[in-house]
């Protein structure tokens, strides 16, 4: 038994890297041709792995390129379900908004390769389709730790939270992919956060 439990993190961790390694080909081969011209056949030869495994990690294509949905959902529900005693949800969600955003984070919505990706999943209705559902998963994983944390209307809460950090968040995007220097937009993100974080806690939603 306690071998099996050695064994398990090394296990999880090269499970962890092969996850990783099919999803940054991907990334790299949908970056230079464009998400419709890249075939998963051709991702999983560049990977070394068979379609098969890619599929184990990637039930669709559409995940190769937006991996960090479960990893979004897995972040949002922790910084509410794992929050400080006496620290109210909603300001745990907007402290993890802002680490997010100080560690220039994928999911933070401001940096220097952001406006790329974001380029390529505006110009596939498919990775259009599929980011708007993963908003919908991590909205929904949300209102779970809400509703687990006490709060009255954890759908209501979550729906409006999740919301408030997508306008911030596309906004932000589209100000980068307009050219507009990195910090400058860092700086307006956070302003922005922190004022609609402020609105959602004064209208008394973590009750």
């Amino acid at each position: 038994m306690h071998h099996d439990d050695e064994e398990l993190p090394l296990r999880e961790r090269k499970k962890r890297e092969t996850r990783q390694r099919i999803s940054d080909i991907a990334t790299a081969l949908i970056g230079e041709r464009g998400f419709d011209a890249v075939t998963v056949a051709e991702i999983a030869r560049a990977a070394g792995v068979s379609q098969m495994t890619v599929f184990n990690y990637f039930p669709r294509k559409e995940d190769l390129f937006l991996d960090r949905i479960p990893q979004a959902a897995d972040l949002f529900a922790a910084a509410v379900r794992d929050r400080a005693p006496g620290e109210p949800p909603l300001a745990a969600l907007r402290g993890l908004a802002l680490r997010l955003l100080d560690e220039r984070h994928p999911l933070g919505g401001v940096g220097d390769t952001f406006a790329g990706f974001w380029r390529i999943v505006a110009g596939s209705a498919a990775l259009r389709a599929r980011a708007r559902e993963g908003v919908e998963e991590i909205e929904r994983a949300l209102a779970r730790a809400l509703a687990g944390a006490g709060v009255a209307d954890p759908g209501l809460t979550a729906a409006l939270a999740m919301a408030a950090y997508r306008t911030v968040f596309l906004g932000s995007v589209r100000r980068l992919a307009a050219g507009d220097p990195v910090d400058e937009v860092a700086r307006d993100h956070r302003a922005r956060l922190e004022a609609a974080f402020g609105a959602l806690e004064r209208a008394g939603l973590d009750g």
